[in-house]
């Protein structure tokens, strides 16, 4: 997917700005819609998505999938894959993209039950390209060094709101 961006933007790996646009606009977003697209037209609309919480679990369901498929392609990638490339993305790109997702989730559930259907649904989508996106910017300019840092602060960041937003859905579900 990103072999069609590249050729249509080629983007030099040491500018510091040509990263920030890849890192929010070329997978932060094509990322994080392509999930948003799949709860939002095939999840919410089910019956069965039945309380504010099912935004966060089918949220991660797609992402989950979807980290597990972005793994695998990166396993397979010619030189550059092998088990230690699995395992270092289990322990930092899974649960990054989990915690996108429970962000976005988040959002999606209460827009189901909301008059504010759309702005919640974006304000969903937009809060988890952010944070996908700041995540993969400090790992993109790898070339300052100590810059990944910033990674995992994002991500701590992310954590910290995404453990938030699980306990304000539960302690609001009606299936406690």
């Amino acid at each position: 997917m990103y072999v069609i961006f590249d050729m249509i933007l080629p983007l030099d790996s040491a500018s510091v700005l040509q990263q920030f646009i890849k890192a929010f606009f070329v997978v932060g977003f094509t990322e994080e819609f392509s999930k948003y697209i799949i709860v939002r037209f095939f999840a919410q609309p089910k019956k069965d998505f039945n309380e504010p919480f099912d935004g966060i679990v089918y949220a991660v369901m797609v992402s989950m999938g979807f980290a597990a498929t972005e793994n695998i392609m990166y396993v397979l990638q010619a030189g550059q894959g092998g088990y230690q490339v699995a395992f270092l993305r289990a322990f930092t790109a899974v649960p990054a993209h989990a915690t996108f997702a429970i962000l976005m989730g988040y959002f999606m559930g209460k827009a189901k039950f909301s008059n504010n259907r759309i702005k919640l649904n974006l304000i969903g989508l937009l809060l988890a390209i952010l944070f996908h996106g700041a995540y993969d910017f400090f790992l993109f300019i790898d070339f300052i060094p100590g810059i990944w840092v910033g990674a995992f602060v994002s991500l701590a960041i992310g954590l910290i709101l995404a453990r938030k937003a699980i306990k304000r859905h539960q302690n609001n579900s009606h299936f406690k």
